[in-house]
């Protein structure tokens, strides 16, 4: 332990001078990294398609290179799959990650380079220890064990070739070096299992009797293990099994709805940790005590653009540099990466709260919101709605999902409301009084279009059993970690679904 003790502390002081460069100079390193990318892909398919040689700065690139979508770089990735190099990125890619967001019924599938394993994921770990250790110098990390919950991963042989396709910490952790495997628990052998009720199962039945002291991973997931753990245990709750545990870093999803049930089978200190991380890349890290707000890591090898979301609608919806964004706007997030992404459309939206240094909250996504009448209502709006109405009645929730009620002739349009409680309200008509009070509260499209009931009916409300959104997923073959349950739908496919199982 020692060595590694001794180890993770020359990493921690040198990714923590490294940080501070970017912090006092972001536009100039990430002009470093625009200026890098173009380099570096000027002899590639796609840098010789859009001539990347003559492309000398960031407004030639804006009017030249189109926004792109997944379904746009599809049939690029889909020839990379094969075998073949040197279409979006020039190193070889041999490693890809599959991604199904929250609304997607089909994967994504993300190249994954050396450099992005490095530059990004791997220094977004290493920053993520650095800046939790810098806030908390006196942890207990290093005495005991880190319970990472990853993904799976398949391998294709093409071309005598070995295609690594999997979630991003199923890559990871299949990469990891030594002395990092020596803390982690599970052993990769289960860690990188396919079959996820099965290794719930041996994670729970493996991990019981280890000293873990840092658990990671997506809190929806995570708490599905945790609960299994004490129903093996008959322990009352996990520091009765894990005494030692002191941080839970956690990522995917906004921890908000989650955080009362941590706090139930978690009592006393702990401290919980947000990133921002995804199959595209390692993007923000909880760098504040106080704060949940996200530092945007800028040295990771990828280059950001903005776009408003009132920019969204349009045609040609213009995206911004960092440099020119400002303060408490929804912006889709553009990136541009080592790993061939080229002004990539990542699907969230997100806020600055602060511009020295620069500082996000994710907001929601951008097909995950609901807006049938004008009232715009995101996945922050509904979380902060969710979590009210928790505190003031005393209930717990586990999943919910929204979806639009549509006008008709007899009746005005409304929101409808799938939730899945763990401790339910002892009145459900109360929690949607305060729910849809906080909303108004938060979300002054969504409080006009409710006055007097005139386009907005009061929201519809049903408590699903539990286990509902498990067995939702489990239908779509989408259980694992890197899949999740939608919070808003701005149609409904899904809400329409979910009503079937509770019928049945």
């Amino acid at each position: 332990m020692a060595f590694v003790n001794s180890l993770v502390s020359w990493f921690m002081l040198k990714r923590l001078h490294q940080i501070e460069l970017f912090l006092k100079y972001p536009a100039d390193v990430q002009q470093e990294w625009f200026n890098a990318l173009i380099t570096k892909a000027r002899d590639t398919e796609w840098g010789e398609k859009y001539d990347y040689r003559s492309i000398e700065n960031y407004e030639i690139f804006r009017e030249r290179i189109p926004l792109n979508r997944y379904e746009d770089l599809k049939p690029y990735i889909d020839r990379m799959l094969t075998g073949e190099q040197n279409i979006l990125w020039p190193t070889q890619i041999k490693w890809f990650s599959k991604s199904s967001g929250t609304t997607s019924s089909k994967s994504k599938i993300i190249p994954v380079s050396q450099e992005a394993l490095e530059e990004c994921h791997y220094n977004g770990g290493k920053d993520m220890l650095s800046i939790f250790l810098q806030l908390y110098p006196d942890t207990n990390i290093f005495s005991g064990r880190q319970l990472a919950m990853g993904g799976s991963h398949q391998i294709s042989e093409i071309n005598n070739e070995t295609i690594l396709v999997g979630d991003v910490s199923a890559i990871l952790i299949n990469h990891l070096p030594a002395w990092a495997e020596l803390l982690r628990v599970p052993g990769q052998d289960i860690a990188l299992m396919d079959e996820w009720e099965a290794k719930i199962e041996k994670m729970a039945q493996t991990t019981k009797d280890h000293n873990v002291v840092s658990i990671s991973g997506v809190p929806s997931w995570m708490l599905l293990l945790l609960n299994r753990i004490l129903e093996i245990t008959g322990k009352s709750n996990i520091k009765e099994v894990w005494p030692e545990l002191s941080v839970f870093f956690h990522g995917g999803v906004n921890f908000a709805p989650y955080e009362q049930q941590y706090k139930a089978i978690i009592p006393g200190d702990m401290i919980y940790i947000e990133t921002y991380n995804a199959s595209e890349g390692f993007f923000g890290i909880q760098d504040q005590k106080e704060s949940k707000d996200l530092l945007l890591m800028l040295d990771y090898g990828i280059f950001y653009e903005f776009i408003p979301m009132d920019e969204m609608e349009k045609e040609n919806p213009k995206a911004i540099p960092l440099w020119e964004v400002e303060k408490e706007v929804n912006y889709a997030m553009v990136i541009t990466t080592n790993a061939g992404l080229w002004r990539y459309l990542i699907g969230d939206t997100i806020k600055f709260t602060c511009l020295s240094p620069y500082r996000i909250r994710i907001s929601g996504r951008t097909k995950n919101f609901i807006n049938s009448v004008g009232e715009e209502l995101m996945v922050e709006n509904s979380d902060e709605a969710i979590l009210q109405a928790c505190n003031k009645t005393g209930a717990i929730v586990s999943e919910y999902t929204a979806a639009p009620i549509y006008f008709s002739n007899e009746e005005n349009g409304g929101h409808e409301w799938i939730i899945e409680f763990s401790k339910a309200p002892e009145n459900l008509e109360y929690f949607t009084e305060i729910m849809d009070n906080a909303l108004k509260a938060v979300n002054s499209d969504y409080e006009a279009k409710r006055y007097h009931n005139m386009i907005l009916r009061p929201p519809k409300v049903h408590a699903a059993p539990e286990g509902t959104f498990y067995q939702w997923l489990k239908n779509r073959k989408k259980l694992g970690g890197q899949n999740k349950v939608p919070r808003l739908s701005n149609n409904r496919e899904i809400i329409g679904e979910i009503l079937e199982l509770l019928h049945q």
